[in-house]
């Protein structure tokens, strides 16, 4: 007897069908064969299936049976077609009625129990299954949860193999799930900004950086509080929608994260990534044989910090250069071309010196003239000019250190951001641009035009630091933050002179 039912195969962060055409009774010695581009997990399930339907108190196949994932020229992987196959089986040995699976996607790992496992990518598949107008989605649990969240379809959560079998068969009623976006958690491993001593011009500039969605680099000796600062980012950065959230979740989802496990933690705010500086290309850009998300992408609408940027590859340096530009990056393998999306806010730390003491005053700097060069020499030019804001972290004083008067906290902080991004989306309104930092060119002489004097400024500034046409549009951005932060309808002078010495360490600092 022949069945078919739906499921599907994860093709970077988004879902394409799969039909699972199950055929029994054939002719020949009994033997399990599964075709259709298999990888070994997919492969290794005829030994789940019959396990689990043995475990189960289903009848085994008793004659021989082939099992077809199509279409053929998609790799399948992972254990997400155990539960699917163990329906067909069911259905083509007729134990089930074929006409009970029309209607869904299905999709669930089985242990040898019967029992059901999360799989990747559950929020694409309700997605998928919503625009094929599919009755619902039959999902492990965990995965139900995240899935429930796509509106426009009814998701069941079975958490086993009986269940789904006597749901399906009508023994049993299922409530679709409903909808319950988890609290985000809340994190007091981050901190607080009044715990930073000092460095205001610091504070100033990451504030600056996250009221625009700038690239921010730091730029001081060791102990100046640079990592400090990148770890309390997050706590000044306004909530995202519930789009962006969404969007976010899929990414963590196809990275085989769920709302049970690591996902809950960026669900309702922005995620913060902050590889090792070991991290191989494939890793901050995302790949594999199937090219899964990277995390640069794990970072999306959110902070991907870089600590010791020096000491990262130049290799995985350089792959950053063109997400920064367009917010996505293409990816293409023998197996297919997908594009991940990656609109993050780069922050990045490092020391002047390899010793990290040039210039400091207080320790005399170790390093030869070759040797900073060549520190300095593995940040390249073009990905420097990516970045907006370049700015100094000075070592602290005794003084500043002893001194028991709080700083700004953070939550005056986000208040004043948050204002500023107000302003931004009313003024973007109706585009895909959230932010100042990603104006188009057409956007940038709209909402950053400057008078004929500030434009001879801007010009001696452009011929003495001999900054790249880039950079001029970079400064114009920062101005026209630093304008809505202090809730300006015009780039005036002083935001100007502010966005200008943002980019003075271009030439101080690598040329």
């Amino acid at each position: 007897m022949f069945a078919t039912l739906f499921s599907a195969a994860l093709q970077g962060i988004e879902a394409e069908p799969v039909h699972v055409e199950v055929n029994s009774g054939e002719t020949g010695e009994l033997k399990f064969v599964l075709v259709g581009l298999p990888d070994t997990a997919v492969k290794e399930s005829n030994d789940r299936v019959f396990s689990a339907l043995g475990n189960s108190g289903f009848k085994k196949p008793r004659a021989r049976t082939t099992i077809n994932l199509a279409p053929g020229d998609i790799r399948k992987e992972g254990p997400l077609y155990d539960l699917p196959i163990a329906l067909g089986i069911l259905a083509a040995t007729d134990q089930l009625k074929v006409d009970r699976l029309a209607g869904f996607l299905i999709a669930g790992e089985l242990s040898l129990s019967g029992a059901t496992r999360p799989v990747r990518g559950a929020l694409a598949m309700a997605r998928l299954a919503r625009r094929l107008g599919m009755r619902g989605v039959i999902l492990p649990p965990q995965s139900a949860a995240e899935a429930a969240l796509v509106e426009g379809i009814e998701v069941y959560a079975v958490d086993s193999l009986d269940r789904a079998f006597r749901f399906l068969n009508g023994e049993i009623p299922l409530a679709p799930e409903h909808p319950m976006p988890p609290a985000a958690p809340q994190d007091d491993s981050a901190g607080d900004f009044s715990e930073i001593k000092g460095q205001h011009a610091l504070r100033r500039a990451v504030e600056v950086a996250v009221a625009g969605g700038h690239n921010l680099i730091m730029i001081g000796p060791p102990g100046s509080g640079k990592s400090m600062i990148a770890k309390r980012i997050p706590t000044i950065m306004p909530a995202p929608a519930l789009d962006e959230s969404l969007e976010v979740l899929g990414i963590h989802s196809a990275a085989g994260q769920t709302l049970a496990g690591d996902a809950a933690a960026v669900f309702g705010r922005r995620p913060v990534r902050a590889p090792h500086h070991t991290i191989s290309d494939v890793g901050l850009l995302g790949g594999g044989t199937i090219p899964g998300p990277g995390e640069i992408s794990l970072a999306h609408h959110g902070v991907l910090f870089l600590d010791e940027l020096p000491e990262f590859k130049r290799s995985a340096l350089e792959v950053l250069r063109q997400p920064l530009e367009d917010g996505s990056v293409t990816i293409s393998r023998s197996a297919g071309k997908v594009t991940l999306p990656c609109c993050f806010m780069l922050v990045a730390a490092m020391n002047p010196c390899p010793c990290g003491y040039l210039g400091d005053t207080k320790h005399e700097c170790r390093c030869s003239p070759v040797q900073i060069q060549r520190y300095r020499a593995r940040i390249s030019g073009p990905l420097l000019d990516r970045i907006d804001i370049h700015i100094e972290a000075p070592a602290l004083s005794i003084g500043e250190l002893r001194s028991e008067t709080p700083g700004e906290p953070s939550a005056t902080i986000r208040d004043r951001v948050q204002a500023a991004r107000d302003r931004q989306q009313g003024r973007f309104a109706g585009t895909r641009v959230t932010a100042n930092a990603r104006m188009t060119h057409a956007q940038i002489r709209s909402h950053c035009a400057i008078d004929s004097s500030l434009g001879d400024l801007l010009q001696q500034a452009m011929e003495q630091l001999s900054l790249s046409a880039r950079a001029y549009d970079r400064i114009l951005k920062v101005a026209r933050t630093i304008a809505d932060l202090a809730a300006s309808e015009r780039i005036e002078p002083a935001h100007l002179l502010e966005a200008i010495q943002y980019r003075s360490l271009d030439r101080n600092l690598f040329y």
